[in-house]
Parts: C-alpha cells; sequence; structure tokens
C-alpha cells in the first residue's frame, strides 16, 4: 500500500470510525483487515469490534487499530458491548448482514451514520428464510448507506427499501506468508504428490461444505471424467453440515473425489491445479474466483450472482445444477490446452480491471467524508 499523509484536515480531529465484523468469512475479514490498514495509515482512528478469534487470525491490532471483543451473538451483553464501543465514533461500518443487524441494534436512537456492507447473501431456508428476510429490511432501514460487493447485491439492498445503495469497490487483499505459492507460474509437485494427484490432472475447490456450494452437482460430473485417462482427482477444501453426507456418496460410488477439510494455503493449492472449479447456486465476489484468475489456473464456475461481472469472459461459465454440462467443461479444457491458456492470459487482463487495496480504502474514504463533513473543529 502506497504511503500516505493524515486524512483529516487541519483543525478537525482524526476521523474515528468503527468496524464491526460477526463471525466473518474468509472474504469480509480479509477485506476488514485491508481496509483497516489503509484507513490506519490515512490517519483515521479505527476500532474492530469483532470476536477475539477473528483478532487472533487477522491481527486487527497489528495495523494500528483498537480491537474490543464482541461475540457474535445479538444478545443484550453483546450488543450493549457494541454500543459503547461507539459512543464515541464518527461512523460506524458494519460488514455482513447480522454484524450490521448488532450495529443498527447499537445505534438505535442516535445518529451515527451506518454504513453496510453486503459481501454475500445469507443462505437459508424456510422460517430460517424469513427471518433473513425481516433482518435485511430492518438493516436497510437503518443504514445510511449500503455498499454491494456485486450489482446484484445493490439491486437487492434497493428491492429491500435501501434509500443509498452502491456497488463497493472491494480488492482482493495480498496473500499472507502461509499462503504464497513456493512458484506461482507451475505447479507445485510437492502439493500434488500430497493430494495424490501425481501424474493425473488434478480439479481443485474450496468452500465451506454448504448445500448452495453445489458440490452434489460436482460429485454427479465426476462420474463423466472416471472414463478419462488418467482419471482426473477433484479436491475439495473446506469444512461444513455436509461433510458426512458427501463422504459417504465419494466412498459408495467410488468417486475420484477428496475431501481435504479446512485450509490456510489456498493460493498455494490454487497454484498447484490445473483447472478451478465453483459450483455453486449463488455468489458474489467471489475470492476463490479472483485468486483463480491471479494464479492462472483456468475457471470453470456457474453463471450465477455476481460471476458474470468478476470474471467477463476469462472463465468458462455453465448453469448452476447442469451437472452435464460442468463435465462437457471441464472435459472439454482437459483435452484443449489452446484454450486453457487462453483463459489464463484472459485473466490475466480481467485481473488487472480490479480495484486495488488503495482503490479500495479510497472509495471507502469518499463515502465517509460524504456522510461525516460537518463534523466539529477542534
Amino acid at each position: 500500500m502506497s504511503p500516505v499523509t493524515s486524512h483529516s484536515p487541519p483543525g478537525q480531529s482524526p476521523l474515528r470510525t468503527v468496524q464491526v465484523l460477526g463471525g466473518g468469512n474468509a472474504g469480509s475479514s480479509a477485506h476488514v483487515r485491508s481496509l483497516t490498514a489503509g484507513l490506519v495509515a490515512r490517519g483515521v482512528r479505527v476500532t474492530v469490534c469483532a470476536p477475539v478469534e477473528a483478532d487472533r487470525a487477522y491481527d486487527f491490532t497489528g495495523t494500528g487499530a483498537e480491537h474490543v471483543h464482541v461475540p457474535r451473538s445479538s444478545d443484550p451483553g453483546a450488543v450493549a458491548a457494541l454500543r459503547d464501543a461507539c459512543k464515541d465514533a464518527d461512523l460506524v461500518h458494519a460488514h455482513g448482514l447480522h454484524a450490521s443487524f448488532r450495529a443498527a441494534l447499537a445505534l438505535s436512537g442516535r445518529r451515527t451514520p451506518l454504513v453496510v456492507t453486503w459481501h454475500d447473501r445469507a443462505h437459508a431456508e424456510g422460517a430460517r428464510a424469513h427471518l433473513l428476510r425481516l433482518l435485511e429490511r430492518r438493516v436497510v432501514k437503518a443504514a445510511t448507506v449500503v455498499l454491494g460487493t456485486s450489482s446484484d447485491l445493490v439491486d437487492r439492498a434497493r428491492r429491500t427499501g435501501a434509500r443509498d445503495a452502491r456497488l463497493a469497490a472491494v480488492a482482493l487483499p495480498g496473500p499472507t506468508a502461509a499462503e504464497e505459492p513456493e512458484d506461482p507460474d507451475r505447479p507445485s509437485p510437492k502439493i500434488r504428490a500430497e493430494l495424490g494427484a501425481t501424474g493425473r490432472p488434478l480439479l481443485m475447490a474450496v468452500g465451506s461444505l454448504d448445500r448452495h456450494r453445489g458440490y452434489g452437482t460436482l460429485l454427479d460430473a465426476t462420474r463423466a471424467w472416471r472414463l478419462l485417462d488418467p482419471v482426473p482427482l477433484v479436491v475439495i477444501a473446506g469444512e461444513g453440515p455436509l461433510r458426512t453426507v458427501l463422504q459417504r456418496r465419494i466412498e459408495d460410488e467410488g468417486l475420484p473425489v477428496r475431501l481435504i477439510g479446512r485450509r490456510d494455503d489456498v493460493r498455494a493449492l490454487l497454484a498447484a491445479a490445473d483447472l478451478a472449479l465453483l459450483p455453486s447456486s449463488w455468489e458474489s465476489r467471489s475470492v476463490l474466483a479472483q485468486e483463480a484468475l491471479h494464479a492462472r489456473v483456468p475457471l470453470v464456475a456457474t453463471r450465477v450472482g455476481g460471476i458474470p461481472e468478476l470474471v467477463g469472459d476469462a472463465a468458462e461459465l455453465v448453469p448452476y445444477g447442469d451437472a452435464e454440462a460442468l463435465a462437457d467443461a471441464v472435459t472439454g479444457l482437459l483435452g484443449d490446452p489452446e484454450r486453457r491458456e487462453l483463459l489464463t492470459e484472459k485473466g490475466v487482463r480481467q485481473a488487472a480491471t480490479w480495484p486495488t487495496e488503495d482503490e479500495t480504502v479510497a472509495q471507502v474514504l469518499s463515502v465517509y467524508d460524504e456522510l461525516t463533513q460537518h463534523r466539529p473543529l477542534v
């Protein structure tokens, strides 16, 4: 990140913001860490309200921010702790639906501007889906500005009643030392050997083992790949409630798939892969899609949510839930090295159009300035 000077004008106290993060998925947590670092570097005082385990994982205090432990729950104790942390804030910025709901409760009766970033869409069915819609309406009613990480999220916020919804610039944060591939220009033989993919194509999928990730369709598609020689290996990194169900299918049907659990070296795993797979029912600004294009790994993804907007023509896009289309796309790419090379070149060009971390911080600061322009002088 480029060096910067103090953001506050002469005679005015430093802007004080509170960033509110719930449990936080990896993408939103990394975004808050990157945003916090950029804000602190520009002279903004930042307090991050998040569970203590989030600070351990993302080291918000290491950026120069203050960390206040606020648990995930919306019980009165958690809301009271958040309300106390926000009492002197010029502006509060909440990330994700549940964190935003807690922030709205904490700011009830105050005039503190509330910025909300929707990084993703909550997935639920039945009564829980109805509850989530109620939470969304409550949040957009309380928010001064809603930032959506994809156009469809912005449209959703507007349909839900947001008075001001805008497309957010969200950069893919740089890798940590643990995530950096040994050699980004070639697959790692060590990782391929560890995964059991020596001498065969390696297809990589990453994400929680939840229903909306489309892993059932992915397992269906692998039946077609068993006819290839050599047989590709599908590796899925992630944990979730469907692990037992998926593992049973893999074993009962003899599918060429490995579940390897949660990993902290996703970038290195992707760099070792021949293809990246994203079979989800919905995605916003998918971290996996961005990391695959950055790593020059061809991507096969579903044509859903923010994916087409994010990747353009730099990936093979298929309908969600269509195992045959997914199988055909993968088989076609594995048999066409020129097409794979073309996709990697397009991926590099597409990634160059995405916002940088500096641009992300600059956009957020412009929103903050707009909402706090009448702050008193010291």
